[in-house]
């Protein structure tokens, strides 16, 4: 029986830990942000909203937060087109297509949020309205999208597992032939 160096043993563990890690980044999702900070929902609500192509004027308020299956924000409705409230349409804007900007973000009691839509007005016309047809038809993609995730998931540990396992033995069948 061989003993392996310590620098054979070190590549081994090095080369099962980069499969480990990479199959587990291969499961990751790609589209995680950055952490920007923390945020009011109640803040949040009936904040002023501003298009990216006319900054100075308002076109609405967000109406509502949507959340999804991990309680983060998925997307916000807004409610513009209106005048005087009347007429008012509620749109449905995902998260990446705006941004949050903080004003007076030093005393919770002051506290306000300008929501800017990365859109110009037409744009923001083509976004979906939100009503229960919407409701319904993002409730299931949301269902379906969180499935194949659990599915993909299951596949990576699998692989990874199956990896490990063949370089483990690898490893062993190694030691034996020395």
């Amino acid at each position: 029986m061989r003993i392996l160096t310590w620098k054979q043993t070190f590549g081994a563990a090095a080369l099962i830990a980069g499969t480990t890690m990479a199959q587990t980044a291969l499961a990751q999702d790609d589209s995680q942000q950055e952490v920007q900070g923390l945020y009011s929902a109640e803040e949040l609500m009936d904040a002023d909203v501003y298009l990216t192509s006319s900054p100075d004027d308002e076109v609405g308020e967000v109406e509502d937060i949507l959340l999804g299956e991990d309680m983060g924000v998925q997307a916000l409705v807004i409610e513009a087109g209106g005048v005087l409230d009347m007429g008012d349409r509620e749109f449905v804007v995902e998260k990446g297509d705006f941004t949050v900007e903080t004003e007076r973000g030093d005393d919770l009691d002051d506290l306000e949020y300008r929501i800017l839509l990365n859109m110009d007005e037409s744009e923001l016309e083509t976004r979906p309205e939100y009503d229960n047809d919407w409701w319904q038809h993002a409730k299931n993609d949301a269902a379906d999208a969180w499935e194949q995730t659990k599915q993909s998931a299951d596949s990576a540990w699998n692989d990874t597992k199956a990896a490990t396992s063949s370089l483990l033995k690898e490893a062993g069948n190694a030691l034996d032939d020395n």
